[in-house]
């Protein structure tokens, strides 16, 4: 955890030796209790026209939720290491998609990898849509 003028400045990852170490994420992660919560909606991978990216494309359409997902994160005055939570769900009932989806949100959060969760679902909101993310940031202003 990063200090800044004796204060937390970041959320703190939590990891336990009496859980499985395969999993590519904490187990749990807390906020400061100073910080502020930001909710974010679900990222999803459209374009500014608000056209689906890649379609038909999981690995794709998983890079262009990471990219608007620092964007929104951006506008909120946090970064993908403020992340405190994630779920990412993709439109498949096949595991190597999951898998595929998770591999590249997995590869943003680099060090961060902050407390996920992993879903197969029938359908999401837009056309051709296969992943979104839905995340929780914490920040202390």
């Amino acid at each position: 955890m990063c200090q800044a003028e004796g204060k937390p400045s970041r959320v703190e990852l939590i990891r336990t030796a009496a859980l499985s170490g395969v999993a590519e994420y904490a187990y749990a992660a807390t906020a400061p209790k100073e910080a502020r919560l930001i909710f974010l909606a679900g990222s999803c991978p459209l374009e500014l026209d608000g056209s689906t990216a890649a379609i038909g494309d999981y690995a794709g359409q998983a890079a262009k939720c990471v990219e608007n997902l620092r964007i929104a994160l951006g506008a909120a005055g946090a970064t993908m290491a403020d992340v405190i939570s994630t779920r990412v769900l993709v439109a498949s009932s096949r595991q190597a998609d999951l898998v595929t989806a998770w591999e590249v949100v997995r590869a943003a959060f680099g060090e961060h990898d902050a407390p996920s969760a992993l879903f197969g679902v029938t359908v999401l909101g837009y056309d051709d849509q296969l992943v979104e993310i839905e995340s929780v940031a914490a920040v202390v202003d």
